[in-house]
């Protein structure tokens, strides 16, 4: 990964040099995860200290578990609400939310936010989503017919929910991304999409019927993706968390709960990502805007107005917010606001108080 480097070099000390490059090594791994291919700017060295805050992997079990995010499969029979319940009691938590409802019968990648992840669960509902679809048609057609009529849903098409969804039934636009025919052999289709979200699979399968003229459903659906959380990345299934629950709570071993939930940090990854000093970390937890003195580095590619999470230098989540400033107005400027902040994640007091109050703060 490319960096380009802006300002002086300083003299960091070991300890502090240290929890800081495993800081930034999470932070690459986030990329990873989230599939996110961008260079760093780095507009200053700077470190971290040890005295407050912890890597996102090392919290407190209690706290892993309230700032954790469950990448869960979904089985089918029960609804997206009823597994979030069954969670929620599970662990004893106040709070809990799912990235993107799936029908009952529907199985696949289901994002569980517990407790404080709950902040910013709403940014994986509003990504993009992949499925493994199984269409029967009512009558047979060639395959070339089928191919051809598949490739006319993909890019931009109107759908009307169909009657027993939860939303009003009125005419939006959706856009399809990919559409691919996996096989057919003459009444089922295995095809595999990836939509934008908000895409209803079971009218896209009734509407290539009707275009077919031979009438076509559903039959069977499996979401392998939805913002950063994919199938091939790992998911835990119900009973796998019951039992690591279990194995946590009579033998006081870790581990596997600690593979099956990811930190918060992971329902982000997908985003843009500043990195902040951390004299400017708990003015951004009391609610204030990032100001330019405040950066340490940051993506590349950022333009204003575009949707970016501010982090600390040990990889921990702090706020989601608004680039104010492109990557490249933030690397010659001295002042001004780089990111004006949408949605606050930690907690006041967790970093020590940098700033005086004047009207409003600024990180």
């Amino acid at each position: 990964m490319p960096y380009v480097y802006v300002g002086r070099v300083g003299v960091v000390p070991k300890m502090s040099a240290e929890i800081t490059r495993r800081g930034v090594e999470f932070l690459k791994r986030l990329d990873s995860f989230g599939e996110v291919n961008r260079g760093w700017i780095v507009k200053r060295e700077d470190e971290t200290s040890p005295d407050y805050g912890v890597l996102p992997y090392e919290r407190p079990i209690e706290e892993h578990i309230r700032m954790g995010v469950v990448p869960l499969d979904k089985p089918p029979g029960p609804t997206s609400h009823e597994v979030v319940a069954w969670i929620k009691r599970m662990f004893n938590l106040s709070r809990a939310g799912h990235g993107g409802t799936l029908d009952p019968k529907v199985t696949g990648v289901l994002p569980v936010a517990l407790e404080e992840a709950t902040k910013v669960i709403g940014l994986v509902m509003s990504t993009s989503k992949e499925y493994i679809c199984v269409m029967q048609l009512h009558r047979s057609v060639s395959e070339s017919e089928l191919r051809r009529v598949i490739q006319l849903f993909q890019g931009e098409i109107y759908q009307r929910p169909p009657l027993r969804s939860s939303v009003k039934r009125s005419l939006r636009k959706r856009k399809i991304f990919e559409i691919e025919l996996l096989e057919y052999n003459g009444k089922y289709a295995l095809m595999r999409v990836v939509s934008e979200a908000g895409t209803y699979m079971r009218k896209l399968c009734h509407d290539m019927g009707l275009i077919l003229g031979v009438g076509a459903h559903m039959r069977e659906l499996r979401r392998t993706k939805t913002g950063p959380f994919r199938e091939a990345k790992g998911i835990v299934r119900l009973q796998e968390l019951s039992e690591a629950l279990y194995v946590w709570k009579n033998g006081g071993d870790e581990t596997l709960l600690r593979r099956y939930i990811l930190p918060v940090e992971y329902a982000v990854s997908h985003l843009p990502k500043v990195v902040i000093r951390d004299t400017a970390v708990d003015a951004i937890a009391h609610g204030a805007n990032l100001a330019v003195p405040g950066v340490v580095m940051l993506h590349e590619g950022i333009n204003r107005g575009d949707r970016v999470a501010i982090f600390t230098l040990k990889g921990e989540l702090v706020a989601v917010g608004q680039a104010e400033m492109s990557s490249e107005e933030v690397a010659k400027a001295e002042r001004g606001i780089a990111v004006k902040v949408r949605r606050v994640v930690m907690k006041p007091g967790v970093y020590p108080k940098a700033w005086k109050k004047r009207g409003s703060q600024e990180g």
